[in-house]
C-alpha cells in the first residue's frame, strides 16, 4: 500500500480550503503558494474533487474554489477516493490472485490493515484536521513566510 503524491496533494489542498476558504473563495495560485503544490497539478485534482462534489467552482475576477459542504462534513477518505487512490494494503488489490490464482499466507491480513486504513481516514473530517494543533501551527508559519516574501519584495 503507497498513498501516492495525487493523494496526498490532494488531501493537503483540501485542507487548505477548509482553512482558507471561510469566507471567500480560494484560487489554486494561493494554494500552489501556501502548499508548494504546482498550479497544473492542482487544477489536475480539483478536476475531479469537483466531479466528487468535494468542491465548487466560483467564476469571476474574485473566483477560486470553496468546499462543497461544511468541512465537518467531509472526511479525508472521501478525498483520497475522490482523486481514485487506493489504500489496499494487498499485494493482489483486493483480489483473490495473490499467488497462482489463490489467496497467499498473509492475504487476510493485508486485507484487515486496508480496512483499519479505510476507518481511520473515515474517521478524520477535514474540520477535526484543521484544528489540530500542529496543523495551527503550520498555517502560522506558511502565513508568516508569505508575508515575509511580500515584504521582501516592496
Amino acid at each position: 500500500m503507497k498513498l501516492t503524491t495525487r493523494g496526498r496533494y490532494a488531501v493537503t489542498a483540501m485542507l487548505d480550503l477548509a482553512l482558507y476558504s471561510k469566507k471567500d473563495p480560494v484560487s489554486l495560485s494561493e494554494i500552489s503558494q501556501r502548499q508548494g503544490i504546482s498550479t497544473n497539478y492542482l487544477e489536475q485534482l480539483f478536476v475531479l474533487l469537483r466531479k466528487k462534489q468535494l468542491v465548487v467552482s466560483i467564476r469571476g475576477a474574485q473566483g477560486g474554489y470553496k468546499l462543497s459542504r461544511r468541512s465537518d462534513l467531509i472526511y479525508i477518505d472521501e478525498v483520497i477516493d475522490a482523486v481514485n487512490e487506493s489504500v489496499d494494503a494487498t499485494r493482489c488489490q483486493g483480489g483473490v490472485g495473490c499467488q497462482q490464482g489463490i489467496r497467499c499466507l498473509t492475504h487476510q491480513l493485508w486485507d484487515d490493515l486496508s480496512t483499519e486504513i479505510r476507518n481511520f481516514f473515515g474517521g478524520i473530517s477535514l474540520d477535526s484536521l484543521s484544528k489540530r494543533n500542529y496543523v495551527q501551527q503550520t498555517c502560522k508559519r506558511q502565513r508568516e513566510r508569505l508575508l515575509g516574501a511580500e515584504l521582501n519584495k516592496n
